[in-house]
């Protein structure tokens, strides 16, 4: 299958992306792990990626469709992928079609994370991190530490970090009703959305997901 992964910042895209992507047996392809990869081998898109970020800039969108088609046409990826984090706007799910249509290749699904805003802001202005180690994370309302403000790991101090303030998630989210959101009206246009609630524990999301994308094959 070939699927666009879709939803708010909060909605768990990165958690079930590797999940729905080892049961399909398709490579998942983020676009931040695009950038991280051709940035490390220094990749002509990867320079030239770089030295926007060095100036402060937003990487163009042909720098990041360049990207995405490269690593569509790799091996692994020959009878399907889910993208995450890619298309972000309607120009780019424009050129996803485009080249998608280049390659003699069709999307099969685009599936929508739905949860509600307030969920979000909880979710992510609840995480605390370990000032020590950046992979001991914690939340004050689903995973307390046993001590408020302390690393049940190493002891080390936990934080809030600046992107996880409530006014940032809330900008954050702004950003994507404005620029992301509407694809999902695009893609509906083409009958590919796939919707499904984001809440509830992560096996359920998963197997939601799993039982969507079944049904919305089988009716093609």
């Amino acid at each position: 299958m070939r699927i666009v992964l879709v939803g708010p910042p909060g909605a768990g895209k990165g958690t079930q992306a590797v999940r729905l992507a080892e049961k399909l047996g398709i490579p998942h392809i983020s676009t931040g792990d695009l950038f991280r990869a051709n940035i490390s081998r220094q990749t002509e898109l990867g320079k030239l990626a770089k030295s926007y970020m060095d100036a402060g800039n937003l990487v163009p969108d042909e720098v990041t469709i360049a990207m995405a088609k490269d690593r569509m046409e790799q091996p692994d990826a020959e009878n399907g992928f889910l993208l995450d984090g890619f298309p972000r706007n309607v120009s780019q799910a424009e050129a996803l079609d485009q080249l998608l249509r280049d390659e003699q290749m069709t999307l099969d699904a685009v599936l929508d994370l739905e949860v509600p805003e307030e969920e979000v802001v909880k979710r992510i202005a609840g995480r605390r991190i370990c000032r020590n180690d950046s992979s001991h994370v914690f939340h004050v309302t689903y995973s307390k530490p046993e001590q408020e403000g302390v690393c049940d790991v190493c002891g080390g101090e936990l934080y809030q970090r600046d992107d996880d303030s409530e006014d940032t998630v809330r900008k954050r989210l702004e950003v994507y009703h404005t620029q992301t959101e509407p694809i999902i009206d695009y893609y509906k246009a083409q009958e590919l959305v796939v919707t499904i609630s984001s809440l509830g524990p992560v096996d359920e999301i998963t197997q939601r997901a799993l039982e969507a994308l079944k049904r919305e094959k089988a009716g093609k």
